[in-house]
């Protein structure tokens, strides 16, 4: 049997479509798992690497929550140890639009060179492709994207972004076939996508047409952040 989900903390208790829609997804934390899992089913291990700033007991309620709202599903495998994975369902995949005009606004008004603090996993700005990049349906193809880990014994993270008919899909995987790929380290990557960055520190080699479509659409074209602060 599943354990019961908590009850809300906060609800708004108002008649409105978007106190509505709120009162699923306003909860800290909700539309960060949404994000993280649009690339695939991941295990409870898996969402804690990927939302460092989260407590193990905080993830363990707000999955349960969204489990019981109907925006996630959880599989259970008879495997040792035990799995568990969590997927998206149709009603939280409606909300990637919704992720990438938050993202969009951010990108115009709050975003800057990563401050101190700050967990930085460049996955997370990937992981927005679905809904962030309009490209035309005439291009179509693979994009490998890698970032190398200063570790020795740390395993690149690598993505594929695949275009088809105007489509944007996202796996976390490599694909031998990629029409194109684009590596660097994790500070060639925050360069290249900071406001007016850099791209000299990243390998690009392929595809030229389909890697700039690629990172233009991840890349802030105007920012208002600074103008924002002063």
């Amino acid at each position: 049997m599943s354990p019961a989900p908590p009850p809300k903390r906060h609800p708004y208790d108002q008649w409105s479509p978007d106190a509505r829609a709120l009162d699923l997804v306003g909860d800290k934390w909700t539309l960060l798992i949404v994000r993280d899992l649009v690339s695939g089913p991941r295990r409870f291990v898996e969402l804690q690497r990927t939302l460092p700033g989260i407590s193990t007991e905080q993830l363990r309620s707000r999955l349960n929550r969204m489990v019981a709202d109907g925006l996630l599903t959880r599989q259970r495998y008879r495997e040792v140890p035990p799995r568990v994975d969590y997927e998206l369902t149709e009603r939280a995949r409606d909300l990637i639009p919704v992720l990438a005009a938050l993202a969009r606004w951010g990108y115009e008004w709050s975003w800057t060179e990563p401050r101190r603090g700050e967990a930085i996993d460049i996955g997370a700005v990937f992981r927005l492709a679905p809904g962030l990049l309009t490209l035309p349906k005439s291009l179509k193809g693979s994009l490998e994207l890698n970032v190398q880990q200063r570790s020795k014994d740390g395993e690149d993270r690598v993505y594929l972004i695949t275009v088809k008919r105007g489509e944007v899909t996202l796996e976390e995987r490599a694909d031998a076939d990629a029409a194109a790929r684009v590596s660097g380290t994790e500070r060639a990557w925050v360069d290249a996508l900071v406001p007016d960055g850099t791209r000299d520190g990243l390998e690009i080699s392929g595809d030229a047409r389909l890697t700039d479509a690629v990172l233009d659409g991840l890349t802030p074209v105007v920012t208002r952040a600074e103008a924002a602060v002063a």
